[in-house]
């Protein structure tokens, strides 16, 4: 499929706690989408504990801790090209600092991603895990959130906790809801129910949707070990399918006219909102 004249699309993907499967979607998503003929980038925003570098198997020289510090200029300096041709922006993992930049840091970020000016459908922010500031940011920041869940307690109850503080303090009311590591549709259905019954009792106001699921499958836990996309390693494994129909729903959503403005306009309202 061709690319379009489409408005640039951004997505945070998002989750309660971590062990969710979170990165996996980023970057299976993305890599899904740039087989639609979609010029994706992937932006890697969990600042402090980065690894979606990791999940594709590559190995970046310089990271956008080089970019916030003056090591490199241009935000082209740190882009490493991923399976399919997806553009990474890889953060660095172990540094503290990265997750509480300063105010002239942020600047200097603005100014970077604003420079960039080749063409781009899709921008993918992977979020950290849990409730930091930085998350509801991102989130605030975007035009869609997906929220991936599992079905075990801890995760439901998490994933409620990020969508009550992503309403009740920043009025957000839509969510995409993706469901990892389930039997089947039935019971992406139900988790979904659960999730639906709990905000329907304390958050009327909040509408769930189900994006998608994604099935168990011994071939995502094998690409994992590979250090590669499951959508690339095996392609025709049911989670591989399920990505790529994933990423067929995503595509269709539409984007408002006035939402664009480039990868920078969103780095701008994203730290300005921060």
């Amino acid at each position: 499929m061709p690319r379009t004249n489409q408005p640039l699309k951004v997505i945070a993907v998002a989750s309660g706690k971590g062990g969710v499967g979170k990165t996996n979607v980023s970057v299976n998503l993305s890599v899904a989408l740039a087989r639609l003929g979609r010029e994706v980038m992937l932006f890697d925003a969990d600042l402090g504990l980065a690894n979606a570098d990791v999940l594709l198997g590559l190995r970046p020289e310089r990271t956008l801790h080089d970019l916030v510090t003056g090591q490199v200029d241009d935000l082209q300096d740190v882009l490493i090209e991923g399976p399919d041709g997806i553009k990474v922006i890889p953060s660095a993992s172990g540094i503290a600092a990265m997750a509480n930049l300063t105010q002239l840091e942020h600047n200097g970020l603005i100014q970077a991603f604003s420079a960039y000016s080749k063409p781009l459908d899709v921008l993918v922010v992977d979020t950290a895990a849990g409730l930091q500031e930085s998350v509801t940011t991102f989130c605030r920041a975007v035009q869609e959130t997906l929220i991936v869940v599992c079905d075990e307690p801890a995760s439901i109850t998490d994933a409620y906790a990020l969508i009550k503080v992503l309403h009740r303090d920043h009025g957000m009311r839509r969510f995409r809801l993706v469901t990892n590591m389930v039997q089947d549709r039935a019971g992406a259905e139900r988790l979904l129910q659960k999730l639906t019954t709990v905000c329907d009792n304390y958050l009327p106001e909040v509408i769930l949707d189900l994006a998608g699921y994604i099935p168990m499958d011994e071939n995502l836990r094998k690409a994992v070990q590979k250090r590669a996309p499951v959508v690339q390693q095996y392609p025709g494994s049911p989670a591989a399918k399920a990505f790529a129909e994933l990423a067929r729903t995503v595509d269709r959503w539409p984007v408002a006219r006035g939402a664009d403005g480039g990868v920078g306009f969103f780095v701008e309202r994203m730290l300005q909102s921060a």
